[in-house]
């Protein structure tokens, strides 16, 4: 298995690599096939302490995940058990896992946000405007992106995609509908079901 280690805000220790080393090794029993992982440890805030593991398995799957808590050793615990309750969980269907055909479409993902406040520039030049704006119009706000990111939505099932999502340890994930040759979303909705957005060209 190919290792690659990164310390964010954290001294290197040789300790920590052959701890979460060890860690990984317990996956093999799953997938013996030749897998690669990177392992991410950082400090947030002084007194967190954060491990951030990718998997990428010989299929091209990935899986990660990441958990904080105040001993780094504990950090590697919980995610190595989380990883493996989700490869357990999915193990034969990532075994007959084979990419689908079809078109990568391009998707554009961007964070807005609402806050008013803005840059000190544009609040002075706004000053002189707000003391004659109404109470309504003052309070709106045009959104602001703050972020943007660029990702390609890859051809899959809807089974696929929910799969991956957990995989992932994402909250959602665009993909392409390779039986509707659309734009769809899953979702983990609160009541441990999923939600299915469907794009279509006209309403039904």
């Amino acid at each position: 298995m190919q290792v690659a280690y990164t310390f964010r805000n954290v001294d290197s220790s040789e300790v920590l690599k052959d701890y979460a080393r060890e860690k990984l090794e317990r996956i093999n029993k799953y997938f013996p096939d030749p897998i690669k992982a990177h392992i991410v440890f950082s400090s947030q805030r002084g007194y967190l302490f954060d491990c951030d593991v990718q998997i990428t398995l010989h299929n091209g799957l990935v899986v990660k995940s990441d958990e904080a808590t105040e001993d780094m050793h504990s950090s590697i615990d919980l995610v190595m058990a989380k990883i493996e309750r989700q490869l357990r969980r999915f193990k034969d269907r990532i075994r007959d896992h084979k990419p689908q055909q079809g078109p990568h479409r391009p998707i554009l993902h961007r964070v807005v946000s609402l806050d008013p406040g803005g840059s000190d520039e544009k609040s002075a030049s706004d000053s002189a405007a707000q003391t004659h704006s109404t109470p309504a119009a003052s309070q709106q706000s045009a959104p602001r992106v703050i972020r943007e990111q660029k990702f390609v939505a890859a051809p899959m099932t809807v089974e696929e995609a929910i799969m991956r999502m957990n995989l992932q340890h994402d909250p959602f994930l665009v993909f392409h509908n390779v039986l509707t040759h659309e734009i769809n979303v899953v979702y983990r909705r609160n009541d441990e079901t999923y939600g299915l957005i469907e794009t279509t060209q006209e309403a039904k």
